[in-house]
C-alpha cells in the first residue's frame, strides 16, 4: 500500500514510517519542520533514523524522493498544498499525526492549537473523502480524560474525535482515533519528562518533580505505539476511538529511579506542585486494541535503558 503520514518527521511518524517500509509499504511523509522543538532532531530522524531508505535527490523545494519514502515540506492547514500531494501521490490510507503537542503549552497559545489540531484535521478529512481514502487513522490523546474520567480535557483532540464521527457516519470515511498514553523511547521529543530528566541528571542539574512525585502513568514504548498504530491501520474499522498504552501503571518515582539506574547518577530533585493542565494519573483501558491482536510488550526497564543508550550516542557521542 501507499500510506500518507502527516507529522512524518516526528517521533511517532518517523518510527511508523520505518516499520511500514520494513514490511514493503510505500510511504509519503508530510512535515512542516516547525520550531516547537529543535528541527535538527526532525531532520536527523529523516537522515539518520530512516537511513537505508535514502538515496534520492530533491526535485524541488517542497518534495524529495528518498528511496522508500517521499517527503513533502508543508502545513496541514494549507488545503491547496494538500490537494497537490493527494493528487500526485494517490495514497491508499492516511495516518494523521501532525499536531501541536503538549497540554501545558496549549494554555499559552490556544488559538494556534485549535487552528492546527482542528482545522488541519478537518482539511485532511475533506480531502480523504474526496480522494476515497480507505482508512484514516489519527492521533488523539490520553489527555482527553483529564483528571475527571467522565469528561474530556484536551479540547482540540476531543473535537477531532467528534468530527471523525461525522465524516465516518455521513460520508463513509473509515476513521480510527488512537488515544496515545505517555509515549517514550529513542528519538523522542525533547519536551518530554524522560528526555528532560536524563539530560539534567547527566549534567548534574536539578529535576522538577511535579505533584511531589505523587503521579502515575501508563508509559508506552515507541515500538508498542507503532505496532498498535499499524494494527489500527490494517483493521479498516468503519469508526473507532481507542486507547493505546502500556499494560502496567508506573509511578513517577519508579520512572525516575529507573533513569537514575541507567544514567549511573542520583537525581537532584525539587518537589513541585501539580502544574495547570497536568493530571495525576493516566490509566489506559486497552481492551479494544487488544481485540485487534495487539499487545504492549516493552517494560520501562528495557525502554528507559534503550533511551539512555540512544541519548548518550546521539548527544554525547558515547
Amino acid at each position: 500500500m501507499k500510506i500518507l503520514i502527516t507529522g512524518g518527521a516526528g517521533f511517532i511518524g518517523s518510527a511508523t514510517a520505518k516499520k511500514l517500509m520494513d514490511r514493503g509499504d510505500t510511504v509519503v511523509l508530510i512535515d512542516n519542520f516547525n520550531s516547537y522543538y529543535d528541527p535538527k532532531l526532525k531532520r536527523d530522524r529523516i537522515k539518520k533514523f530512516l537511513k537505508g531508505y535514502e538515496g534520492g535527490s530533491a526535485r524541488n523545494t517542497s518534495r524529495r524522493d528518498v528511496g522508500g519514502f517521499t517527503l513533502y515540506k508543508g502545513d496541514v492547514r494549507d488545503a491547496k498544498f494538500l490537494e497537490r500531494v493527494f493528487t500526485a501521490e494517490k495514497p491508499d490510507k492516511v495516518i494523521h499525526l501532525a499536531a501541536m503537542a503538549g497540554v501545558r503549552h496549549s494554555l499559552n497559545d490556544p488559538l494556534l492549537y485549535a487552528d492546527i489540531n482542528v482545522m488541519g484535521t478537518i482539511t485532511l478529512f475533506e480531502l480523504s473523502v474526496k480522494h476515497r481514502i480507505r482508512n484514516f487513522v489519527y492521533a488523539s490523546s490520553s489527555s482527553v480524560y483529564g483528571n475527571n474520567k467522565k469528561r474530556p480535557f484536551a479540547a482540540s483532540k476531543k473535537a477531532d474525535e467528534l468530527f471523525a464521527h461525522v465524516y465516518s457516519h455521513i460520508y463513509g470515511l473509515p476513521t480510527t482515533g488512537l488515544r496515545y498514553f505517555t509515549v517514550y523511547g529513542p528519538w523522542g521529543r525533547p519536551d518530554m519528562a524522560l528526555f528532560l530528566f536524563t539530560k539534567n541528571i547527566l549534567e548534574g542539574k536539578t529535576i522538577m518533580v511535579n505533584n511531589h512525585g505523587k503521579m502515575s502513568r501508563n508509559f508506552t514504548y515507541i515500538d508498542d505505539i507503532v505496532s498498535g498504530t499499524i494494527a489500527a491501520l490494517d483493521a479498516n474499522q468503519k469508526y473507532a476511538v481507542m486507547n493505546i498504552g502500556g499494560d502496567r501503571e508506573n509511578t513517577l518515582m519508579e520512572f525516575i529511579r529507573e533513569i537514575e539506574k541507567n544514567v549511573g547518577k542520583k537525581a537532584r530533585k525539587k518537589m513541585m506542585p501539580l502544574p495547570a493542565g497536568d493530571v495525576v494519573s493516566t490509566v489506559a483501558d486497552i481492551r479494544k486494541l487488544r481485540a485487534l491482536g495487539w499487545k504492549p510488550t516493552t517494560r520501562i526497564e528495557d525502554g528507559i535503558r534503550n533511551f539512555v543508550q540512544w541519548y548518550r550516542f546521539y548527544y554525547l557521542k558515547k
